[in-house]
């Protein structure tokens, strides 16, 4: 039984693989498998290793050591040209002189295949993409998110096993980035390839990836839905990279099965849960802005509250964030949805107000 075929694996396996380049390992020993039909994020910042890994993949570059099979087969000896995979890139690479029709035709005729069959998988890409009515432009006519859905459709025209997208929405304004990432998962979903896909934008990779892995310094620290990875990070440095998040170093004063009691700077945190630790040893308390209240009136439960003065705010319409000053000097930042249009009792900066959250509301970190 190959790889492939054996019960749980992945339809694309990437086995123990290493990058060096001089002594430097970009990648750094990464294991992954990936289902089929997926839609897969590599998420981390600039120089973690996950467009390295992407290269590796398409074949740009070869592996120190390691396995990359797709489908059963192992990848190692193919040529990027003879791999069944492409890759759209942050740029697009479209040519400026082709129209839209003859871009994404170009691929299929470098293959030789039949004029009636380029014809019919041009138009039928066209339609996918929701681009006839520009088929005879060129690219410089076309939008960026056009150009954007263009370069998708040349990819997809090929029909690969496999799809890799090197920051594929980078290129686009923050409102068209966002309006994009649901039509692009549709497309991608209907065609039904496996996609692997690159990027730094936290948001984009949690609205387009059923799992994500956050690399860092050439390695996985963990993988996961985007849910999973958010509300139960597995160490700081994923809490931190994912999303806003309140970081409150503390020291495991009670430690029972159900529940531990954390002592920090500015609050006694019940959490209710138990940990694998000892009483005593220091813990991080990972804390959403989301998740935290703030009131001028003083919670009756002495757990989970602190006091603060806004030291800053930023509207954003749906929600406003404040900046809390506590006793300590540390700040503790706040995200509060904006349900009603006005308020009796609007808080303002140098307001005295009261934080607390729920017994469930924070993560232990103990890495």
């Amino acid at each position: 039984m190959s790889p492939a075929t054996a019960p749980g694996a992945g339809y694309l396996q990437i086995r123990d693989v290493v990058k060096d380049f001089g002594g430097f390992k970009a990648v750094n020993h990464v294991s992954l498998d990936i289902a089929k039909g997926e839609i897969f994020a590599l998420l981390g910042s600039s120089g973690c290793g996950k467009s390295t890994l992407l290269r590796m993949l398409a074949g740009f570059e070869t592996p120190t050591s390691g396995q990359i099979i797709l489908d059963g087969r192992d990848l190692a000896d193919l040529p990027p040209y003879q791999r069944p995979i492409n890759m759209m890139f942050q740029s697009y690479a479209l040519f400026p002189h082709l129209t839209v029709w003859d871009n994404i035709a170009f691929g299929l005729r470098r293959e030789g295949l039949p004029k009636d069959e380029v014809g019919s998988r041009v138009e039928a890409m066209l339609k996918l993409v929701q681009l006839e009515r520009f088929a005879k432009r060129k690219p410089h006519q076309l939008s960026g998110g056009q150009q954007q859905r263009v370069a998708l459709a040349r990819s997809l025209a090929k029909q690969p096993q496999l799809l890799l997208l090197d920051e594929p929405l980078g290129a686009l304004d923050k409102k068209l980035r966002e309006q994009t990432q649901i039509e692009l998962v549709n497309i991608i979903e209907s065609v039904g390839v496996t996609c692997v896909m690159v990027t730094h934008d936290q948001e984009e990779a949690m609205t387009m990836a059923s799992r994500i892995a956050v690399m860092s310094e050439g390695r996985f620290l963990q993988v996961g839905p985007p849910g999973e990875i958010y509300e139960t990070p597995s160490s700081r440095f994923v809490a931190d990279f994912i999303g806003n998040v309140n970081l409150m170093d503390g020291t495991l004063a009670v430690d029972e099965p159900d529940h531990v009691i954390i002592d920090s700077a500015d609050c006694r945190h019940y959490v209710g849960h138990g940990i694998t630790g000892n009483e005593g040893m220091a813990v991080t308390v990972a804390l959403r802005p989301e998740k935290i209240h703030v009131s001028r009136q003083k919670p009756s439960d002495d757990f989970n509250t602190t006091r603060g003065t806004i030291k800053e705010m930023s509207y954003f319409g749906s929600f406003t964030v404040y900046h809390l000053q506590l006793a300590s000097g540390a700040m503790l930042k706040v995200s509060q949805a904006n349900v009603q249009r006005h308020k009796d009792d609007e808080l303002t900066w140098g307001d005295e107000v009261w934080a607390h959250w729920s017994r469930s509301a924070h993560i232990v970190l103990t890495q």
